[in-house]
């Protein structure tokens, strides 16, 4: 029987984990388990905030609710968002040219234009939403198409960076 190991090798940023092994030709970055476990919860955290913070804000941008009654869910969305964004990029530049890391760039923009078209405001909220939600739960091949590329661009394995728990 196999005696269970304490590191980790981390094979995406969000899902997935495999224990690392010593035998391999590919150079495998390896990080505890209690490591693996504070990142990894500190993400969902920060995402759960982030949902958190939209929901909130929803009722007031599509509603016409006073701004004063949900601008703090607001802004805890826009925090969240921001650091959810700059750990992405921290840990792989390919972010920006991805499909994921562009389209969050597009709805910033769209985010943006609520003060150029208020009146559109509610229908640009859901156009985000859905962006948000098609994007997150596509496919990996949606997710890392590179549109530089025009395919598919994974990082190299081993060369991602991991945030430090």
């Amino acid at each position: 029987m196999k005696k269970a190991t304490s590191e980790h090798t981390i094979s995406d940023s969000t899902h997935s984990r495999k224990p690392s092994s010593s035998s391999g030709s590919t150079e495998q970055f390896s990080i505890s388990e209690t490591r693996f476990w504070i990142q990894r919860l500190s993400k969902t955290a920060i995402r759960a905030l982030h949902i958190l913070g939209i929901a909130g804000s929803a009722g007031g941008i599509l509603y016409g609710v006073e701004r004063e009654l949900w601008l703090h869910w607001w802004v805890l969305a826009m925090t969240t968002g921001v650091i959810m964004m700059s750990l992405e990029i921290i840990q792989s530049k390919l972010w920006l040219i991805q499909l994921k890391g562009i389209l969050t760039f597009v709805k910033l923009a769209l985010i943006g234009s609520f003060v150029l078209i208020p009146q559109h405001k509610p229908a640009l909220f859901i156009i985000v939403l859905l962006m948000s939600v098609i994007i997150a739960h596509g496919p990996a091949g949606l997710r890392h198409y590179s549109i530089w590329h025009r395919r598919r661009i994974d990082e190299k394995r081993g060369k991602k960076k991991h945030i430090q728990g």
